[in-house]
Parts: C-alpha cells; sequence; structure tokens
C-alpha cells in the first residue's frame, strides 16, 4: 500500500492507527541486504526510484524491482543487460526491454498528457543508442515523445526542416557526438530549455566525448544545459520533469 491507501484505509475505518503507523515507519525504504529499495522516493520526488541495472546480477535487480512495484506505477531499469531483462520478464511479466538502449520498464507506463512533447535530437545515426535511453526514460516518465534523428549540422537544412516540430516542444533533448555543435543550433532555434547530451561518439581528438562536452559547455545558445557523457538516462528524467511540469499528468 502507498501512503494514500494508508491514510485513506484508516479514514474509512479499514485500519488501525497503530497498524497504520508501522506502515509508515518502513514507508522510506525496504531493507533487502545487498540493497535499501526507496520506496519512499515516489511520494518525495513524483517518480518510483530507477534500478541501474549495470553491475548488478540479475537476482539482484529482481529482488529491487519487484520490491518497487509493489507500490504500482512503472519501474524502470536501466543499462539493463539482456539476461536480467530476461528474468524480469519470467517472473514479473509487463516487461518492455529494448536492446538498442538496454532500457527496460516494468509495468504499464503513465498516459502522456495531450500538451506533453519531449523532442530527442541526434546528430547522427550512431548516436541512436544514447538518444533512445533519453527517450525511453521520458516516456516511462509520463512524457509524449517525438524522435529526429540524423539531423546534424553536416546537413543543416536536417534540423531546419523540423522547426515546427521543435516550436511545439516543452524540452528538447540534443543528443551529439564529433564536435557537438547540434545543442547550440537547437538552442537557436527554440524558446525552451534544451538539455544537451555528449556523446563519446567520434574519433581520436574526440577524447570519448570530452571534447562534445566542452563544447557543449562553452555553448553561446542561452538555455542549454549539459548532463554527462554519455548520459541518456539523466538528459531524459530532466527533459520529462520539465515536460510533466508544465504539462501536467
Amino acid at each position: 500500500m502507498n501512503t494514500r491507501e494508508v491514510l485513506e484505509a484508516v479514514r474509512d475505518g479499514n485500519m488501525s492507527t497503530e497498524e497504520a503507523l508501522v506502515k509508515l515507519k518502513t514507508a522510506p525504504f525496504v531493507e533487502l541486504g545487498y540493497a535499501k529499495a526507496d520506496t519512499h522516493r515516489r511520494i518525495r520526488q513524483g517518480s518510483t526510484e530507477v534500478v541501474y541495472g549495470a553491475g548488478k546480477t540479475p537476482e539482484q535487480s529482481l529482488g529491487i524491482v519487484k520490491t518497487l512495484s509493489e507500490d504500482g506505477g512503472c519501474v524502470l531499469v536501466t543499462r539493463c543487460p539482456k539476461e536480467t531483462a530476461d528474468l524480469l520478464s519470467e517472473n514479473l511479466g509487463c516487461v518492455e526491454y529494448d536492446r538498442v538502449s538496454g532500457i527496460c520498464t516494468v509495468g504499464p507506463r503513465p498516459v502522456p498528457s495531450p500538451n506533453s512533447l519531449v523532442c530527442v535530437v541526434t546528430a547522427g545515426t550512431s548516436d541512436i543508442p544514447v538518444a533512445e535511453e533519453a527517450a525511453r526514460t521520458a516516456e516511462a516518465l509520463g512524457s509524449r515523445v517525438v524522435r529526429i534523428y540524423d539531423a546534424g549540422v553536416s546537413g543543416i537544412h536536417r534540423i531546419l526542416s523540423k522547426t515546427d516540430t521543435l516550436a511545439r516542444a516543452r524540452a528538447v533533448v540534443a543528443v551529439a557526438g564529433m564536435e557537438g555543435a547540434l545543442p547550440s543550433v537547437v538552442g537557436g532555434l527554440v524558446d525552451v530549455p534544451v538539455v544537451a547530451v555528449p556523446t563519446s561518439v567520434g574519433y581520436g581528438a574526440s577524447f570519448g566525448g570530452i571534447t562534445a562536452l566542452l563544447s557543449m559547455m562553452n555553448s553561446c545558445s542561452s538555455g542549454v544545459s549539459v548532463v554527462n557523457i554519455d548520459n541518456g538516462f539523466g538528459a531524459g528524467y530532466i527533459a520529462s520533469m520539465i515536460d510533466r511540469r508544465s504539462a501536467p499528468l
């Protein structure tokens, strides 16, 4: 039971105050030994705790996700290995797994508001895995996402042909490697926050994404913020928060 259900049960006389107190005391987290599942996060932040799948055994991820899913809603697992997704599917059902992004969702995704719109833009096709991590994260949190892929500055007409779509967005995620110029271009076209994601795509002098990172941090376009290299999840999460604040569910 979540906190609201506990309070309603007390109000309706279906639970004693002593029983409710016990449930609320255990609400902040569930001790699993290898993890402390933060069952209170949905109340504090509006979204269920996200599970980082890399470095965890499939059984550990299953235990955490099972605990979090008891409160309802959609549980998101990032950087999820296929064997973990298979185990989640076998035990929990209602699992959607995307190999490209490594995103796994358990449970039904929220229905987006009619006004919701996050645009995820990539400079090149090689940036799509990071972009999909951002897009699928935003969708799992309740945003409607439009993807604009392979629209980098080497063919500027490609992004300019999508200005009508960009103008309707409430937040934009711009994903690029190489010299990382795309977010500056997008930032000059829209009046909403642009979350820039540098990727590790590029040749030697890109230094695994550091060149793109520094370029984005030095953007002359107002309204551009930057997350870490290849951090599609962080960009999608922030963009969805902006979107949902602008277009409440």
